[in-house]
């Protein structure tokens, strides 16, 4: 019968689409330190524990890559750094699934698992947190051919409590480096742009000039941990004549993240003032527009 031919076909179209990676490389996970972190390398081996969206008892930090396919990658990269209030990190919805939405925009993204140092029990200190996420930008930069990304093109998005960290690598000094380093602690660990949503009020002492790193910056108005931080960031750029674009919504909440689980309208399309605004900066493989202010 050609039923059946036809069929079997479809089942195997389908086999196809449901099978097929999101991107060309996802998953791959690169530990930040080949030892384990520094004055710690004895916690290496000591296992995370996950549990639905979210991970904790990161030991060994790490980067997991999701490099887009090669017609679409356009040479720009993100490390995305996740919230979860320095007690968790959220895996997947401040995470891999970003990850994923940028690989499909032809952006490469690594997402960090950083120490946590409001974990029970942690050792750890803020400074812990911070060095593995600058170790992050480091690491990615100094693979950049391997990555086929430009290492002048590599920014950094933080949620919540990644946004603490993300901000703190663009526009704070390095923490200082245990031990005696090696090549990649040589390399430059500050973002060539950022994203920050909903960013706690965690910050290091910090250096805002014109030079600065663009910022777009997203919060909800009704937020009361993470919207004001955002204000009083946006007068410091500002002021130093930066470049700097703000969207504060209304209302929404602390961690509407990619819009996936809201009914508001207004931040189910927020994600895509990202592709807008990248675009307006060269960052997704055209020249940024030509404009003159008037």
């Amino acid at each position: 019968m050609r039923l059946a031919p036809l069929l079997a076909a479809l089942a195997a179209a389908l086999s196809s689409l449901l099978t097929a990676p999101a991107c060309a490389q996802e998953g791959t996970r690169y530990p930040l330190w080949p030892n384990g972190a520094p004055g710690y390398e004895s916690r290496a081996a000591i296992p995370e524990e996950s549990a639905e969206y979210w991970t904790k008892h990161i030991n060994n930090p790490s980067i997991t890559a999701f490099l887009p396919e090669k017609g679409k990658a356009n040479g720009t990269a993100v490390v995305i750094v996740p919230g979860g209030g320095h007690r968790i990190i959220v895996i997947t919805t401040e995470g891999n699934d970003v990850a994923r939405w940028f690989a499909a925009r032809g952006v490469a993204a690594f997402v960090v698992r950083y120490r946590l140092f409001r974990e029970e029990g942690s050792p750890y200190s803020e400074e812990e947190a911070r060095a593995d996420t600058e170790r992050a930008m480091r690491l990615v930069r100094s693979r950049a051919s391997d990555f086929a990304i430009d290492p002048n093109r590599i920014g950094i998005m933080g949620f919540s409590a990644g946004g603490e960290l993300a901000r703190m690598a663009a526009l704070s000094a390095p923490v200082a480096q245990r031990g005696k380093g090696d090549a990649i602690d040589r390399v430059s660990a500050r973002p060539d742009f950022a994203i920050l949503e909903f960013p706690g009020p965690l910050k290091a002492e910090e250096t805002v000039t014109k030079d600065s790193p663009p910022m777009l910056l997203t919060a909800a108005n009704d937020d009361k941990c993470c919207s004001a931080p955002l204000v009083d960031l946006l007068q410091s750029y500002r002021a130093a004549g930066a470049s700097v674009e703000l969207h504060m919504y209304a209302a929404g909440g602390h961690a509407f993240n990619m819009g996936e689980d809201t009914p508001l309208i207004s931040l189910q399309h927020w994600p895509d003032r990202i592709p807008d605004w990248m675009s307006d900066r060269g960052l997704l493989g055209k020249p940024a527009p030509k404009f003159v202010p008037k």
